[in-house]
């Protein structure tokens, strides 16, 4: 990496998700200032920080779901519209409303709105797509289920699904893990596991930094400012920590994330 905002050429072109300076507000407050991001192809990213650290901000923003003030951003060295089709999101739990009365094999069909088009004619192999993407979840016995009577692990795996039924190359979680028990965790962090052996590229805003080590390849400490980024074995640093969250983290807790 050169001075910031000099990255090379061939990087910028590389990477699934490259941001370069971006700023964004949320409620009318400073989330993120001069935020870059160079997502590395083929791995498994996390996005740590503290509470109020602007992490979702940061997904929302880079994918348009949000304004941001400035910067760029760029998929594979194109423009997001352009390349759209080859990422997926899934979106915090929280912020789905979970009593559409819609059932699981329709959520993970809605993973294919463009390629059904305005008329949604839903074709055999549409359908074979959606059910080998509960299968791979372990969710395939819920499809006729009403999504609302789920628990929140069973919903957290649908919406993985209907991400997975897109075919992309770039997946972007907002805190997949939250609120699930150990098992469902265990059952999506091998999904993305899988994933990353396949080359594809993940994204996962996270909050356990107990786990990074062991989950993930590479590592975005952000409190509205990227203070690290890079392989989790040198950036996960207690100095880069404590910087990230204002040294509030205890002996225990930095040892935690050996």
């Amino acid at each position: 990496m050169n001075a910031i905002g000099q990255f090379p050429q061939t990087a910028l072109a590389d990477s699934p998700l490259a941001v370069r300076g971006l700023s964004a507000t949320y409620d009318g407050k400073p989330a993120l200032l001069d935020v870059d991001m160079t997502v590395a192809p083929g791995a498994l990213t996390a996005i740590v920080g503290p509470n109020g650290a602007g992490k979702s901000t940061l997904l929302k923003s880079a994918l348009g779901l949000v304004p941001r003030q400035s910067g760029t951003v760029t998929v594979w060295g194109e423009p997001l519209p352009k390349m759209r089709h080859r990422l997926a999101y899934v979106p915090q739990r929280a912020s789905v409303d979970w009593d559409f009365p819609v059932r699981v094999i329709d959520v993970v069909l809605m993973g294919l709105h463009r390629e059904l088009g305005l008329l949604g004619r839903i074709k055999l192999h549409h359908r074979a797509r959606a059910e080998a993407a509960l299968t791979r979840t372990g969710t395939l016995d819920l499809a006729q289920r009403q999504i609302g009577q789920l628990s929140g692990g069973q919903q957290q795996r649908v919406f993985l699904a209907r991400a997975l039924a897109q075919g992309a190359d770039l997946f972007l979680l907002d805190e997949p893990f939250a609120g699930v028990d150990a098992a469902t965790e265990e059952s999506i962090i091998g999904v993305l596991h899988s994933l990353r052996d396949e080359g594809k590229s993940v994204v996962c805003v996270h909050h356990d930094l107990s786990t990074v080590a062991d989950y993930f390849d590479r590592v975005l400490l952000l409190n509205r400012r990227v203070l690290a980024e890079g392989p989790v074995a040198v950036a996960l640093t207690d100095r880069n920590l404590q910087a990230t969250y204002g040294g509030r983290l205890s002996a225990a807790q930095l040892a935690a994330v050996r």
